[in-house]
């Protein structure tokens, strides 16, 4: 019952705007960690790994009142 469920949500999602398919696939991502415990990196999440390490290379480091803001931003402090 639940793979006949699957199957017809996802032939619907094909008609969904960009936005939703890719926050499902987003989703199906994550639950394939937890399952795996591997989680495997979109192209773009790729991508802005690889531009922080080569800013990193470059010694281009925000301020600490920088990562301050940051935070405070989205309550973490």
């Amino acid at each position: 019952m639940a793979a006949k469920v699957l199957t017809d949500v996802l032939q619907r999602a094909e008609n969904w705007p960009q936005e939703d398919q890719e926050a499902l696939a987003e989703y199906a991502r994550e639950i394939e960690a937890r399952r795996t415990g591997v989680y495997q990196l979109t192209d773009e999440e790729r991508a802005a790994v690889r531009e922080g390490l080569a800013e990193a290379h470059r010694g281009e480091f925000v301020s600490d009142d920088e990562m301050d803001k940051f935070w405070k931003s989205n309550g973490v402090t």
